[in-house]
């Protein structure tokens, strides 16, 4: 039996909770995966982790210990594999694959193909079908209080307004709804915004929350920005360059997916401001720079009696390591919403959004104040 498989007679064997990866074998949910498992197991602590820390103690949240891991993909790599080439690249540390090869093993399992794939000729309808009971025979195969679908897929171009059929990230969205389970899109993707389901979103009667995780050149935006307004500095431009590598820059290299990602972090600076300021950001594919991110930000505005004056930041971190605990946040408060019965967006959480479902404050100290208030709602709730 695994770390993460919970042992009869332990506290946690009453209830456990799944998590469900669209996108289970990319960076971001292997690298969540093996956090996962190597938390559990006391093999490192839990940093980035902001459920972990002493204000969500009594939440009710579920515990590490007790989270079941699969998913859906379009790719067959073995997770173990895509675990060890992360940890040649520096991402996950060394040696931990082979540390939590059994909890790899065991979500690589419960991973189900994805799609629609080239001369899949099945309908939305049909696909949607498929979705749904592979979330249903995981949930219950491994008798799971609930499971939670977190898409940490690539970035899609948004649908035109003439698209025949539905973007693959609202099949998997209707397919979580259909199933009965909480949604969490972590990806600027079209998602439970589809307009073909906003009936169905609204009548589900389950919490979601989304969309396109905050994890580093738009989380310095959420602080900096109201620092600008608070000290009464008019920012006159605001440009950024992102340079990145594998997966996600290699997405992110088509105008229409980057387009589509960018929406989020100007969103962050129009809601701070009033309207966006001059400036535009760049993403490009460096494939040799892998997982990792370099962000760079110019920042330039005015200070007293006209000064002209520039601010500059370089964020360099790796984007799975960054968002892996942010995901691993969300599944659990997403559950112990769902446990509590709260349903429709949960705004509560734009803590960790660039374009939070329901709105709120951008600014990334309202944001805290707002998720704490809710980790003592669902405290209340117990």
């Amino acid at each position: 039996m695994t770390a993460l498989a919970v042992r009869q007679g332990s506290p946690d064997a009453r209830v456990r909770t799944g998590v469900w990866f669209i996108g289970a074998r990319g960076s971001v949910a292997t690298t969540a995966t093996a956090g996962c498992a190597a938390i559990a197991a006391g093999l490192h602590p839990p940093s980035g982790m902001a459920t972990e820390t002493p204000p969500f103690a009594r939440s009710g949240l579920p515990p590490l210990t007790s989270l079941v891991f699969g998913g859906h993909d379009i790719l067959d790599c073995p997770l173990a594999k895509r675990a060890e080439a992360l940890a040649e690249g520096g991402v996950l540390p060394h040696g931990l694959p082979a540390a939590v090869r059994a909890e790899l093993d065991a979500a690589d399992a419960e991973i189900r193909p994805g799609g629609p794939l080239p001369g899949d000729a099945r309908t939305d309808e049909e696909l949607i079908t498929a979705f749904a009971a592979d979330l249903a025979g995981f949930t219950r195969r491994h008798e799971l209080a609930r499971t939670v679908v977190v898409n940490v897929s690539s970035t899609e171009p948004a649908p035109g307004p003439d698209d025949p059929r539905l973007p693959a990230s609202s099949l998997y969205a209707a397919a979580a709804l259909r199933a009965g389970c909480p949604y969490v899109d972590f990806t600027p993707s079209t998602g439970l915004r589809s307009p073909a389901l906003a009936e169905a979103v609204a009548s589900c009667g389950l919490p979601h929350a989304g969309r396109d995780g905050k994890t580093g050149q738009t989380l310095l935006r959420s602080v900096l920005a109201p620092m600008f307004v608070q000290r009464a500095l008019p920012v006159r431009a605001w440009s950024g360059t992102n340079l990145l590598g594998g997966g996600d820059g290699a997405a992110l290299a088509d105008p229409a997916a980057a387009a589509a990602k960018n929406a989020g972090k100007e969103r962050v600076l129009a809601d701070t401001f009033g309207a966006a300021p001059e400036g535009e950001v760049h993403i490009d594919d460096v494939p040799a720079m892998g997982d990792w991110k370099t962000a760079w930000d110019h920042i330039a505005f005015d200070g007293f009696l006209g000064s002209r004056m520039i601010l500059q930041t370089i964020w360099q971190g790796c984007d799975s390591a960054l968002a892996a605990p942010l995901v691993l946040d969300l599944a659990r408060l997403l559950a112990r919403a769902h446990e509590t019965g709260l349903s429709g967006p949960r705004p509560e959480l734009g803590f960790y959004f660039k374009d939070p479902d329901g709105g709120g404050s951008a600014a990334l100290a309202d944001q805290y104040a707002d998720l704490l208030a809710f980790a003592e709602r669902l405290r209340g709730e117990a």
